[in-house]
């Protein structure tokens, strides 16, 4: 006879026993919680929980289902207990099912009997049976940016023991940071927050033309906006560390190393050493930026690791690089009046469509910005001291021999980045990265070739660096393991932004990619420069903003590739993006109303195509 919590097996009819109702002096919401606690203590105690009636009997064949399996069952008959109602309930809420029976087999809601069964037909119960209680966790997610966050959260809320280890490097300038990984601290958030800024002082130079009258001298503080923006992201870190904790996830500040296949060295700041093991593992450990080798490199450049936070005004700075991440930094730079400088070796956003890297380098020039291209630094040499000091840097042409010279305040570096993978002790069990780049090889289900080992997020190789993906990715991977889904991340048309001044949105192939692909021929591109109606009043470039299509002919001229040049070009890709996700074709473009007078309208009205050669500039409104 199987073991039985809460009402044994062979008890006689009519007796009742009790799931230790709390005290009468608690609290409605306090009584609650208590109930909820005490769920979980027998979810989480025992291998299967069965949630029953004795009358049931759907109940009845989950339970001879189990016996025959020769699997010890543990079951609390709701119809025996004084609370049941109450317990019905609480599990309605915990688990959004409102029938009996409800079944917990190694924490994870497995659901009722035709879920159970249909589990066991699948392979999906022997599964979750054969997991191992005999480790710390069930999930140890090592990497705490916002796709471990992810999945360590979804992880717990299937009931699962989590713990995330996160620690933060300090960069060769010192700078350091909380929990929320680049994307919080030293990314997406902050990069966006100091874009608005420049955007501010764009709109107050467009203001005067629509009436504003002010006297005073408007000057930019870089004091006052990197307090703002690190006291935003200080907030950001506690909400995520109160909510691993709401949701019962270990946080463990220190660094993570494999020491054998199911156990993890952690060392913390002070050098303390502590040892978990766990089931799984999903490393999630991100990117830092990459530097160049050369001398005086780490000694006196900067990085976005450590921009953000920089207690001073940065000053005449060179940019190294064409990546987004130095194009969106020396966009801002300059709209707060600074003299900025963008060292180019070969292409502007090299990944992305030419054409548009292109007219976004022109805007920036036009606006300002200069550019050394085909460069490359090959010593950054201090000259003063200070807060900022001057650093004088020698560069070589990458066509010739002919070098140049030049004294900067700030050298910020944004070649690229490398995965964070070849310190985690990956050798020692076997793990498999790509030598060259570290990123980590992974199947469809972002699983290594070590089955009880995952990857998320920038480390993955082949896959989008971007952390909306790496949420998703990190979310769905948990349902996987621990839940009933078999949902995967889809990783096709992403859509993606570059907060350059004047930002590009993007959804699908660019235009290279998608003549690679579908040949030439076999493509119509529909494209058109446009005049934002907030550009007109203001005197603002006509004929700088673009937007095209790229449409596969032989597949109802469907839209393969979406791209736009203009402001607020983000909110609008995300929307094109969806229709996109639902096989957005030309026609379907063609059949939509515009909302006039808007920016995204221009899609609804494309008539003109590249194979046509006839002129896009706009002559009107």
């Amino acid at each position: 006879m199987p073991s039985v919590r809460g009402v044994p097996a062979t008890s006689p009819p009519g007796r009742r026993a009790r799931l230790s109702s709390p005290g009468t002096s608690h609290q409605p919401s306090e009584a609650r919680e208590e109930m909820r606690r005490r769920l979980r203590n027998l979810i989480e105690g025992n291998r299967v929980m069965i949630f029953s009636k004795t009358y049931c009997p759907h109940s009845t064949r989950v339970k001879e289902l189990f016996s025959s399996l020769g699997v010890d069952y543990n079951v609390l008959e709701l119809d025996r207990v004084d609370d049941g109602p109450r317990v019905q309930d609480m599990l309605t809420e915990i688990t959004n099912q409102k029938t009996v029976p409800n079944i917990f087999v190694n924490k994870v809601h497995v659901g009722g009997c035709d879920r159970t069964f249909q589990a066991h037909h699948n392979g999906l119960l022997q599964k979750l049976l054969q997991e191992s209680s005999a480790n710390d966790y069930d999930l140890i997610v090592i990497g705490g940016g916002s796709g471990g966050l992810s999945c360590a959260k979804e992880a717990a809320i299937l009931g699962k023991k989590v713990m995330v280890l996160d620690f933060v490097v300090p960069s060769p300038q010192g700078t350091s940071w909380g929990l929320g990984g680049t994307c919080v601290n030293v990314g997406c958030i902050p990069k966006k927050l100091m874009h608005q800024a420049a955007l501010l002082g764009q709109a107050l130079q467009d203001s005067r033309k629509f009436g504003w009258e002010y006297n005073q001298q408007v000057k930019h503080n870089w004091e006052t906006m990197t307090e703002a923006v690190q006291n935003h992201i200080g907030s950001l870190n506690w909400s995520y560390r109160l909510s691993l904790r709401e949701n019962g996830v270990a946080y463990v500040n220190a660094y993570g190393e494999f020491v054998d296949l199911h156990k993890i060295k952690a060392t913390n700041k002070k050098g303390q050493e502590t040892y978990f093991s766990a089931s799984k593992f999903v490393i999630a450990t991100g990117e830092r930026p990459r530097y160049l080798g050369i001398q005086g490199d780490k000694e006196y450049c900067i990085t976005s690791d450590d921009l953000f936070s920089l207690p001073y005004c940065p000053g005449k700075t060179l940019v190294v690089g064409a990546s987004y991440v130095a194009l969106e930094c020396a966009g801002f730079l300059a709209g707060f009046g600074l003299d900025v400088t963008v060292m180019v070796r070969s292409v502007l956003l090299r990944g992305f469509d030419q054409e548009m890297a292109e007219k976004v380098g022109s805007y920036m020039e036009k606006h300002g910005v200069k550019f050394l291209r085909k460069f490359v630094p090959l010593m950054v040499q201090q000259l003063e001291k200070g807060s900022p000091g001057k650093l004088k840097v020698l560069a070589k042409s990458t066509e010739g021999p002919e070098t140049i010279e030049d004294v900067y305040n700030t050298v910020l570096l944004a070649i690229g980045r490398d995965s964070c993978t070849r310190k985690l002790g990956l050798e020692k069990i076997g793990v498999k990265i790509n030598e060259k780049n570290g990123k980590i090889p992974v199947n469809d289900m972002e699983q290594t070739n070590v089955p009880h080992i995952y990857a998320i997020g920038d480390v993955l190789e082949g896959k989008p660096e971007l952390t909306p993906v790496a949420i998703k990715a990190g979310k769905l991977l948990a349902r996987r393991l621990f839940g009933a889904s078999l949902e995967k991340c889809d990783y096709i048309n992403v859509p993606t932004t570059v907060f350059t001044p004047l930002e590009y949105g993007c959804c699908g192939f660019s235009e290279e990619k998608a003549i690679e692909v579908y040949k030439k021929e076999n493509l119509e591109v529909y494209h058109t420069l446009f005049w934002p109606l907030e550009w007109t009043v203001a005197g603002r470039d006509n004929n700088t903003c673009y937007a095209k299509i790229i449409c596969n002919k032989f597949d109802s001229d469907r839209v393969i590739g979406f791209h736009i040049l203009g402001p607020n070009a983000g909110e609008i890709t995300q929307g094109f993006a969806a229709a996109m996700k639902c096989g957005l074709t030309k026609q379907l473009l063609d059949d939509t109303i515009g909302i006039h007078p808007t920016c995204g309208e221009v899609f609804t009205t494309l008539e003109i195509t590249k194979s046509s050669g006839l002129d896009v500039t706009q002559k009107g409104c």
